[in-house]
């Protein structure tokens, strides 16, 4: 009931409120929204979700409002997008989800959002890869042990026979943030003999990169 109140007062107010440096167009239509959510506006996301805004709605890279606050990294718009109840997990023409891009990207409000409001951490992104995979590659520390504690598979093996493991090696650069990423990985229990598709093991990687501390940590963990 409070609920259809509040649509109901919010079909007034619309056809007359405009907050400056947005677009002044019907509140239904989608571009207000997406405009709301590109300036960071979360009270003018709430009002024209109120007038009927459509939550779920598609830009041309077929992109949610959420994805969209996801890209911009704009927590505030991203909080009242899963408040209302925006799906975490609705990917676009490249197969990334507000849950995928804000692990990926180590955005890690939006990430611990989306893990709290439904996020499928089995989802695959274009590369047939978890989202911990591009945050070891990536050395997001925070995120990579987010997503280990959310349960997201360690040895999953991406399309190009990569694991989070391998991709923080092979893509990584060798310092402090990875070779934390490493040990995280290691820690929770990732497998440190298993090769890629080439059949070059983590430590033969890690050696060939001259990553000396990250070979280390594979040797004391067991990798030969």
């Amino acid at each position: 009931m409070l609920r259809t109140i509040r649509w109901l007062v919010g079909m007034v107010l619309c056809a007359s409120v405009v907050v400056p440096g947005l677009a002044a167009e019907p509140c239904t239509q989608a571009a207000p929204l997406f405009a709301a959510v590109t300036a960071n506006h979360p009270a003018e996301i709430r009002r024209l979700l109120d007038c009927g805004a459509p939550l779920e709605a598609r830009n041309t890279a077929g992109q949610t409002p959420l994805l969209v606050a996801t890209h911009h990294n704009h927590v505030a718009a991203a909080r009242a997008l899963i408040d209302a109840g925006a799906d975490v997990n609705a990917k676009d023409q490249i197969q990334d989800s507000p849950y995928l891009y804000a692990g990926a990207r180590g955005h890690l409000d939006i990430l611990q959002m989306t893990l709290a409001h439904g996020a499928d951490v089995r989802s695959l992104n274009r590369y047939q890869g978890t989202a911990l995979i591009p945050a070891a590659e990536r050395g997001h520390v925070e995120a990579v042990r987010l997503l280990i504690q959310a349960g997201v598979d360690v040895n999953h093996v991406n399309r190009l026979g990569w694991t989070a493991l391998i991709e923080a090696v092979v893509l990584g650069q060798g310092g402090e943030r990875h070779q934390q990423v490493v040990q995280a990985l290691v820690d929770a229990g990732a497998d440190v003999n298993l090769p890629d598709a080439q059949g070059r093991t983590p430590l033969a990687l890690a050696q060939a990169h001259g990553y000396p501390e990250i070979a280390r940590i594979l040797r004391r963990a067991g990798a030969h």
